[in-house]
């Protein structure tokens, strides 16, 4: 188990990656592949991270954030699955982190939802003042927002790890076996077809859809001669 340090390091860099998803500072460190990298450095499994993060980068594929559309948040979800899978026995950690982090992901994305809620009704608060051109209320509201979105990031975060914490003592055990394998195998397939969904969504069809054909045909040929 992770010492009280390792937690709290967790739960700052889930909050940071929260954060980054919309607010601020949105430098990319709300991907997964890089969240989970750093969470695994951070309890010193990069490979653990590296391998959540490829995970949940495949579910994120999936996602189109336009607009005010609903979709699961998978940064701190990833923060939390490589804190639920490490030092565990693979395929059982995998499947643990995949579960927590699923969890994680869908309670992320309700908290969205909700934060955009509240922030409506800040700005409906301070319409007048707004139109005026008030600074004040500005930057008050602006303030506001920043600081929901860092207490719903903070949130989840920490849900996510005692989850995480929760699932190694109840759950792990039961994963240590056959099931842990099959559980692992399912997370990969269904993230590897999300995947595949997000990315010929966003092709399309004609020459963008062949170039993606050569250049997978093209690739497998060059690990082949590897």
């Amino acid at each position: 188990m992770s010492s009280p340090e390792t937690l709290l390091v967790l739960l700052a860099w889930g909050t940071l990656v929260g954060v980054d998803l919309v607010t601020m500072p949105q430098v990319m460190v709300a991907r997964p592949l890089v969240a989970g990298t750093v969470a695994g450095l951070v309890v010193g499994e990069p490979v653990t991270g590296l391998v959540a993060g490829v995970l949940f980068e495949l579910f994120q594929f999936d996602v189109l954030p336009v607009g005010a559309s609903r979709y699961p948040e998978y940064g701190p979800a990833t923060v939390a699955a490589v804190a639920a899978a490490h030092g565990a026995v693979e395929p059982a950690g995998l499947a643990l982190g995949a579960l927590v982090g699923l969890a994680t992901a869908l309670v992320g994305g309700l908290s969205l939802g909700l934060v955009r809620r509240l922030n409506t009704v800040a700005v409906r608060a301070a319409a007048s003042r707004l139109e005026g051109g008030d600074p004040h209320a500005i930057a008050r509201v602006h303030g506001g927002g920043v600081a929901r979105d860092a207490a719903r990031a903070l949130l989840v975060t920490a849900g996510g790890l005692l989850l995480a914490a929760a699932g190694r003592v109840s759950v792990l055990p039961v994963l240590e076996t056959r099931t842990g394998a099959l559980v692992a195998a399912v997370a990969a397939g269904v993230a590897v077809a999300a995947a595949t969904s997000g990315t010929l969504r966003l092709v399309g069809r004609g020459r963008d859809l062949r170039w993606l054909v050569a250049g997978i045909v093209l690739g497998a040929g060059l690990l082949w001669l590897r």
